[in-house]
C-alpha cells in the first residue's frame, strides 16, 4: 500500500557502522504487531537490491516509522536494542502530535496593510514558548536530544511591528541511533493545512542527523485538511487520517508558493483602488472564483490561476480592479465534456465557446454584475505550451506560447488554489519584463509579447469553433 520512497512526517534512521547492525528481532515484533492490529496499522514489505527489507508502519496523521532488516550474518547486535526504546519514540511522537493538534497560529493584519492581504479569524491557541520548553525537559529527561526549527511567519512578512515574530515548523529528537521528525501544521484560510520548509540555518549542527534524508517538509507544503480517526497500537491511542491513500498522494503534489507579501505591501503604497468600483468589482470577483473552483473540484478538474488573475496574485496579492474578469487555466488532457453544464448548473451560463478539444478550446461564462470567467486550455508540444485564441469576426487564431511548467498551490482571497510553479516566467511570457507596471489599455490580440498568428479557421467550421449567446 505505502511504497518505498514515500515522503514522510517522522522518519527512523538506522545508523549502521560497515552494516553490521542486524535488526530482525524489531522487524518480527513489528510485523506480529500490525497482524494483531486487524487493520489499525497498515503495513507492506518491499524487497530491495542489496538483500535488506524495509517495512512501513502507519502510526498516526504525521507518523510513519520504517524498520530495517539485515541479513542474518548481523542480526545478532539485535538483542541489544531494547523494546523500551521503541516504545519511548512512539510515546513522544504520539504525545507530540497530538499537542501540534492544539496548536493553531493564527495572524492578524490590518487594513493599512493593502487590501489584498488574506485575514484569519478566530485567535492563536495552543502551546506557549513555556509548555515547549516544558515538552523538550520531559524528552529530555527520557535521554532525548532535541533541535527546534522556527521561522518567521511568512504571511507577517513586510509588517515591520511584527517582524520578530517566528513559529514553530520543524522539531527533531534523536535518541542514539533513532530519530523523530515532528513536521508542525498550521490551519490557514480556506479550511486548509500549510508547513514551512525544512531550512537550516546558521548556527545548526548539519551532523545532528542525516538531513538530507528528511524528505517530507523540505518544501513549504499544503494539504486538505483531513479527517482523523482513532486507532490503538501498542496500547498507545493514535490519531491517523481517515484515507490515508488520499493523504499520501497528496506529499509528492503539495508544494507551496507564497504570496509575496511585501513587495503586495509596497505596490500598494505606490498604487492603491479603493474606489467603490473596485471594491464592489473585487467582491464579485471573489465570489465568482469561489463558485468556480468549487465546480471545478467536484468535476474532479485541475486548474489554475492564469492570465490577469495570476499576475493580480503575484504582483499585489489581489484581484487587479480593472481586469473585469477571473481567468484560469486548464490543462487539456484534463478536460471533461460535462464541464459547460457544470458551470450552467451553478448558475454561470455559458457566453462563448472558441475553438475545439483537439485545437485553441476557450470557454467563457457569465458570472453576476457583468463579470465574467474565462477558461483557457493548454496544449504541450516538445519544448513550450500554449494556449488558443479566436477572434469571432474574422475567424482569425492566434496563439499563446508558455515555457513548460508545473503546478504549485497557494493561498489567494482565502482559498487554496494553484498557480505555476514556475510564476515569473509563466507571468513574464504573458506580460513581458515591464510586468510590475500596471496597464489598463489591453489588446488581447497585440498587447502579450508571447502572443503570434495560427492561421484561421475554415468557414465551414465556424458554427462549430465560433459559438456566442
Amino acid at each position: 500500500m505505502f511504497e518505498q520512497g514515500r515522503e514522510s512526517h517522522i522518519e527512523i534512521f538506522e545508523r549502521t557502522r560497515r552494516g553490521s547492525e542486524g535488526h530482525c528481532r524489531l522487524w518480527d515484533q513489528c510485523v506480529r504487531r500490525c497482524r494483531s492490529a486487524k487493520g489499525s496499522a497498515r503495513f507492506s514489505q518491499h524487497r530491495l537490491l542489496g538483500k535488506q527489507d524495509y517495512l512501513r508502519i502507519q502510526k498516526d496523521e504525521t507518523n510513519w516509522g520504517t524498520f530495517t532488516r539485515q541479513p542474518r550474518e548481523h542480526r545478532r547486535l539485535m538483542s541489544r536494542i531494547n523494546k523500551n526504546v521503541i516504545l519511548a519514540l512512539l510515546t513522544l511522537t504520539s504525545s507530540a502530535f497530538l499537542l501540534f493538534q492544539l496548536y493553531y497560529y493564527k495572524h492578524y493584519l490590518s487594513a493599512k496593510n493593502g487590501a489584498g492581504l488574506s485575514k484569519s479569524k478566530g485567535s492563536q491557541i495552543g502551546f506557549d514558548s513555556i509548555q515547549w520548553e516544558g515538552w523538550f525537559r520531559i524528552a529530555e529527561n527520557m535521554g532525548f536530544q532535541c533541535l527546534k526549527i522556527e521561522s518567521k511567519d511568512p504571511r507577517l512578512d513586510g509588517i515591520d511591528s511584527l517582524s520578530g515574530t517566528e513559529i514553530p515548523l520543524h522539531y527533531i529528537c534523536k535518541l542514539a541511533a533513532h530519530a523523530i521528525h515532528l513536521v508542525v501544521f498550521h490551519e490557514r484560510s480556506g479550511n486548509y493545512l500549510w508547513h514551512g520548509h525544512l531550512r537550516l540555518k546558521g548556527h545548526i549542527d548539519r551532523k545532528f542527523v542525516p538531513f538530507r534524508k528528511l524528505q517530507f517538509g523540505r518544501y513549504p507544503g499544503a494539504f486538505d485538511r483531513p479527517e482523523l480517526q482513532q486507532v490503538t497500537v501498542d496500547g498507545l491511542v493514535l490519531l491517523i487520517p481517515k484515507d490515508p491513500v488520499h493523504f499520501l498522494e497528496e506529499v509528492p503534489h503539495s508544494r507551496f508558493i507564497e504570496c509575496r507579501y511585501k513587495e503586495a505591501r509596497a505596490f500598494f503604497q505606490y498604487l492603491d483602488d479603493n474606489t467603490v468600483e473596485a471594491v464592489a468589482f473585487r467582491k464579485s470577483a471573489k465570489e465568482l472564483l469561489q463558485l468556480a473552483a468549487r465546480t471545478l473540484k467536484k468535476l474532479g478538474v485541475r486548474f489554475w490561476l492564469s492570465s490577469g488573475t495570476c499576475l493580480g496574485w503575484y504582483r499585489q496579492c489581489n484581484i487587479i480592479p480593472y481586469s473585469k474578469d477571473v481567468d484560469l487555466g486548464i490543462f487539456i488532457q484534463d478536460y471533461k465534456s460535462d464541464i459547460i453544464s457544470a458551470f450552467h448548473d451553478a448558475g454561470l451560463p455559458l457566453k462563448h465557446k472558441f475553438g475545439k478539444v483537439e485545437d485553441s478550446l476557450e470557454l467563457s461564462f457569465q458570472g453576476k454584475d457583468d463579470v465574467k470567467l474565462d477558461i483557457f486550455f493548454f496544449y504541450e508540444e516538445n519544448d513550450h505550451m500554449w494556449n488558443g485564441g479566436t477572434q469571432a469576426k474574422t475567424g482569425k487564431k492566434f496563439k499563446y506560447l508558455f515555457p513548460k511548467f508545473t503546478l504549485c498551490w497557494t493561498e489567494f482571497v482565502d482559498m487554496k488554489l494553484h498557480v505555476p510553479c514556475e510564476t515569473i516566467e509563466y507571468i513574464e511570457a504573458n506580460y513581458g519584463k515591464t510586468w510590475k507596471i500596471p496597464v489598463k489599455t489591453w489588446d488581447w490580440k497585440r498587447s502579450p509579447p508571447n502572443v503570434q498568428p495560427n492561421g484561421i479557421w475554415p468557414v465551414s467550421e465556424w458554427d462549430e469553433v465560433i459559438q456566442l449567446y
